[in-house]
């Protein structure tokens, strides 16, 4: 039986992973230690918080369908290579602990912030070499895929983070509306995280109680983030992404720190 604080830590926890991931990533970050928290296994909780986001994920794709025309083009390059890159991550999970990755998260986190920060000029150097930049030529595009790959085997495995990579990602080869870019970001994220949810389906990992409770807060808070976001202008996201990015990496070093001391 779960008790009323964890109904309400849990809900909290999911309407605000769901927020988050619909901004800018790393819901994982505040669902999963919440889980953990309360006391379920670290395997399971990883598992149990992945449906729960993916599953609210229609909250933050409903928020962002007016942008969707406009990234249609983009889906066949980077959908594929999510769900493999989810299926290759989940797997990896159910035969290891998240201990040793987890240690990366930090530094993942941290790198992928300091891209999204510095994508502005790489652009503007791409834009200054004519309409046709490296930023869109083919061999850019198909990088972007591969490291998509990447980033879909880590957020197989654990998740957090990968927002923030993708819009990185997502800034270098040519896209400049962060509306966009989180429409895309909200698919790509979706498509990884069912993958996953759907072999931790089958090989047992989900604590359906718990998922149950989580999933209906993270559909509200995807939703919400996704509303509010739009009428913030993209400078102001953007700020809020980078914020996002390095309070979450100062989060994980410092509990990797609290750890070992």
């Amino acid at each position: 039986m779960i008790s009323t604080t964890e109904i309400i830590g849990l809900t909290a926890a999911a309407a605000a992973g769901g927020a988050v991931n619909s901004v800018a990533g790393g819901g994982t970050l505040i669902t999963f230690p919440t889980l953990l928290f309360f006391g379920t296994p670290p395997i399971v909780a990883n598992a149990t918080s992945t449906l729960a986001l993916v599953i609210g994920t229609s909250g933050g794709l409903y928020g962002y369908r007016r942008h969707l025309p406009n990234v249609k083009s983009w889906l066949w390059r980077f959908v594929p290579v999510s769900v493999a890159g989810g299926l290759i991550g989940s797997a990896l999970l159910t035969r290891t602990s998240n201990q040793t990755f987890a240690k990366l998260v930090p530094f993942l986190i941290l790198f992928a912030t300091l891209v999204f920060l510095a994508q502005g000029l790489f652009r503007r150097l791409a834009a200054a070499e004519g309409q046709a930049g490296a930023s869109k030529s083919p061999l850019g595009v198909w990088s972007a895929v591969l490291f998509q790959l990447g980033v879909a085997t880590y957020g197989g495995y654990f998740g957090a983070g990968i927002g923030i990579l993708m819009l990185a990602s997502l800034g270098f080869i040519g896209l400049g509306n962060i509306h966009e870019m989180n429409t895309l970001k909200t698919v790509l994220g979706s498509s990884i995280n069912t993958a996953a949810g759907v072999l931790f389906i089958c090989t047992g990992l989900i604590d359906w109680e718990r998922a149950g409770i989580m999933t209906v807060a993270a559909i509200a808070g995807y939703f919400l983030g996704a509303h509010f976001a739009q009428r913030i202008s993209q400078k102001r996201v953007r700020q809020i992404v980078t914020l996002i990015g390095f309070i979450l990496s100062a989060v994980t070093f410092y509990k990797q720190f609290a750890a070992h001391h």
